[in-house]
């Protein structure tokens, strides 16, 4: 799918591509491709004489193949962009290419940064004036969206702390406890990832001297911002190092608590074992000895000083 974005009386106005002539008639500063199949990129090639990247190449994470000039002269850049979900979070890749004054950008997911900023540029008039401001805007949004999504992760942390240091841990509320540590661990370590990122974006964009004088500013807002993030993502990953020692050292407890009594039970038993193995049990008058059924009720004791402990553990969640 491919979206068109021109200028119109100071906003940013969405034209659905359908075909090739729709895309000639357009004056864009940004065309979007989501997804581009064959002949979309066909229509990039021929009308803007541009080759779309492949897919493949956007997991390089050397500097040098995700920010340089083609042979063409056209600027690209590979960007990582968070999703957040209350499920699950990822970062999904995206190719920017600058040519002929016009940002292209390229993905195989619709993202929140991309419709937010979209919806913004619809109602501000003047929040946008060219390609370059939609991309730094872009990174802006981007910023901002793993701001707030840091804060979800402050306030799940602090959720997980009650938990953890003002109640006693079972070892199921333990793993329950450890498995939502890792994930806010995950969408930290992706927010950190996606900060770098944009930041070696930004400088790119400052060392190719293309931004004017209120963009320059705006980027250095942007890297302050990140400045500013970093501090707070290496806070958290402290946070979550202490939550999950704290854990652990709850459940190493209660595996103490097991030990102990499983001890006290072993040595209690000592003293009558020791004396039954020196005797033996063997005495002239043992009336069980002429029981018919002395036998099978032995064994049936036996079984039964098995089943007891067990059912009796598997009770107390030992043994889970």
């Amino acid at each position: 799918m491919i979206n068109a974005f021109e200028l119109q009386h100071g906003r940013l106005q969405q034209i659905q591509i359908e075909s090739k002539a729709d895309l000639e008639r357009t004056k864009p500063i940004w065309i979007d491709f989501d997804e581009p199949n064959d002949e979309e990129r066909l229509w990039a090639k021929e009308l803007f004489r541009l080759t779309l990247p492949d897919e493949d190449d956007f997991g390089d994470i050397e500097a040098s193949a995700r920010c340089f000039e083609d042979a063409s002269g056209a600027l690209q850049i590979r960007s990582d962009f968070l999703i957040n979900k209350e499920d699950e979070s990822r970062n999904i890749p995206v190719a920017f290419v600058f040519k002929q004054d016009i940002l292209f950008s390229l993905h195989e997911e619709d993202l929140p940064v991309f419709r937010l900023l979209r919806m913004r540029a619809r109602h501000q008039p003047g929040y946008l004036e060219d390609s370059r401001d939609v991309l730094l805007d872009l990174y802006a949004t981007s910023v901002e969206y793993s701001a707030d999504s840091l804060e979800g992760v402050y306030a799940a942390l602090e959720e997980i702390g009650n938990r953890v240091l003002k109640a006693p841990l079972t070892d199921q509320a333990a793993g329950d406890v450890l498995a939502r540590i890792a994930r806010e661990e995950d969408l930290n370590g992706r927010i950190r990832r996606n900060m770098m990122d944009t930041r070696r974006a930004i400088s790119f964009l400052m060392r190719r001297r293309l931004l004017s004088t209120d963009q320059v500013e705006e980027a250095r807002q942007i890297l302050r911002d990140i400045e500013s993030l970093d501090g707070h993502t290496s806070f958290l990953f402290e946070k979550i190092n202490f939550l999950m020692d704290a854990t652990v050292g709850f459940i190493n407890i209660n595996q103490n608590k097991i030990i102990k009594i499983f001890s006290v039970v072993s040595v209690a038993l000592l003293p009558p074992t020791l004396i039954a193995s020196i005797y033996g049990m063997n005495f002239e008058f043992m009336p069980e000895l002429k029981w018919a059924s002395g036998y099978p009720i032995a064994l049936g004791l036996m079984a039964l000083s098995v089943a007891a402990p067990f059912w009796f553990f598997l009770r107390k969640g030992w043994l889970k």
